[in-house]
């Protein structure tokens, strides 16, 4: 079984987790899809602030949780001390399918894309089946994944150092582009254009002389919108949970779990909204929406740096990217490993290498992650897993209402801040979402449950082994 994990983490280390996990590839892209979805920026604003503002409620809300039970597995340890193993079972189902494993590969893949701006031999066919299309980018992907896994396989340490590196190289650069961005964007008249463009936007309802070429969107069709697109922002910022798998391997987990959670949260959307002022004070609202492939951070460093500026966001995204999946690939392994312990997983999960490290958890998510990557599906299993992984953020934060009535007397060290009212917000606005998508977004919306669903008779079959 190997030795019991060190608990060699701190609230430094915690929280790096919390902000290297949230920042991958989506801030430098999704910018560009929201304002072709809405026309405005400043609803795009308004959105990446709503964003960060639910992100922190959430984080402020799972904080009672991992006071409660600093156990590695975090939300899947949650969900099933409030409502019983089979919805547990069902977020660990939905994460191992698409969800982490999911997130993974198209960051793996994001990697390699961008890789290729400097190599463009990666671009090149090695093999063209019916079936599968393999690319050297394909390879340098799932390269990527395996080194990170070997490299978390070896303890806690390697991991440790690969997290602390890069996610303070991309904060820094993050910054960098930030500050650059917004002291250039004042000696343009860019921001206030793009903004007298919005309020035009806001008057009318249909082109005219100086307005933005996009009809604007008024009432139903305006909250449609806003609902349907902020779905990119918050899958930009989300896997912020991810730390609270490995509590396990935390110091101290009941105070540095929940700090960590409100301090990585808050960083990262301080960090997207600037970003999204500096683009809105580099580019003109066209040159946002039509940025090459959504690349709304490459248009932002050309006018900055200049032609060198795409060679300078490629690698800004490289290790934004390596950064993100080590967190990734770190965390996840840890809530198949409680699961297996649970039964509700492969066996060998369970067991620990001499490093204290779920080694085999590790390389069972390796290599589906792996085949994700190849399947070229894996940004559909995005987009149909975010609607259920929206709900059991939803299912998670109602056991905290739960358990404050069936255990009332269990130790709390940290209470959720704001309780009720803060978490009722999170659920009345999340809801909200979620019916929003399912009215304008059901193909999408029902395929994410219909993943869950699966997940039913795998836990019958499970059980009935056990």
């Amino acid at each position: 079984m190997g030795n019991v994990p060190q608990k060699s983490l701190g609230l430094l280390d915690a929280t790096l987790l919390v902000a290297g996990s949230m920042i991958g590839s989506g801030i430098f892209i999704v910018s560009s899809i929201m304002m072709n979805d809405i026309g405005s920026p400043a609803w795009m604003l308004v959105l990446w602030v709503l964003t960060g503002i639910i992100t922190i409620l959430a984080a402020l809300s799972y904080g009672e949780l991992a006071g409660m039970m600093p156990n590695a597995g975090g939300q899947y340890v949650y969900i099933q001390r409030a409502f019983g193993r089979l919805p547990s079972f069902l977020y660990g189902w939905t994460v191992f399918t698409v969800i982490q494993t999911g997130v993974i590969a198209a960051v793996a893949v994001a990697f390699a894309k961008y890789t290729a701006v400097f190599f463009p031999s990666l671009n090149d066919v090695i093999l063209d089946i019916s079936i599968l299309k393999l690319t050297y980018g394909h390879v340098v992907a799932i390269g990527s994944v395996v080194i990170l896994t070997y490299s978390n396989a070896q303890g806690l340490k390697n991991g440790k150092i690969i997290q602390f590196v890069f996610t303070s190289a991309k904060l820094f650069a993050l910054f960098a582009l930030i500050i650059l961005g917004i002291y250039l964007g004042f000696k343009t008249n860019v921001f206030n254009l793009n903004m007298a463009d919005a309020w035009r936007a806001f008057k009318t309802t249909s082109n005219e002389a100086g307005a933005i070429s996009t009809t604007p969107l008024m009432g139903w069709a305006l909250v449609g919108a806003l609902g349907a697109t902020i779905i990119n922002s918050l899958f930009s910022a989300d896997a912020w949970n991810n730390v609270t798998f490995i509590a396990g391997e935390i110091r101290d987990p009941k105070k540095n779990i929940p700090r960590s959670l409100f301090l990585g949260t808050l960083i990262v959307t301080i960090i997207y909204v600037l970003a999204n002022v500096a683009y809105l004070m580099l580019l003109p609202n066209q040159d946002i929406m039509n940025a090459p492939s959504n690349r709304v951070g490459a248009a932002a460093a050309h006018v900055i740096f200049g032609e060198p500026g795409a060679l300078i966001m490629a690698g800004l995204i490289m290790i934004s990217t390596f950064g993100c999946n080590n967190g990734l690939i770190l965390a996840g392994s840890r809530l198949y490993h409680a699961m297996a312990k649970d039964g509700l997983f492969l066996k060998k999960a369970n067991e620990l290498n001499t490093h204290g490290i779920p080694s085999a958890a590790l390389w069972i998510q390796c290599l589906w992650a792996s085949i994700l990557c190849l399947s070229g599906k894996y940004e559909d299993l995005l987009t149909y897993s975010t609607f259920a992984s929206l709900l059991f953020y939803i299912l998670t934060i109602a056991g905290i209402f739960r358990l404050r009535k069936t255990e009332p007397d269990t130790p709390r060290p940290y209470r959720a801040f704001g309780y009720p009212i803060l978490p009722l917000i999170y659920i009345a606005i999340t809801s909200s979402i979620c019916l929003i998508l399912l009215i304008y977004s059901p193909v999408n919306t029902l395929i994410g449950l219909f993943i869950v669903a699966i997940g039913v008779p795998v836990y019958y079959l499970t059980a009935k082994k056990q």
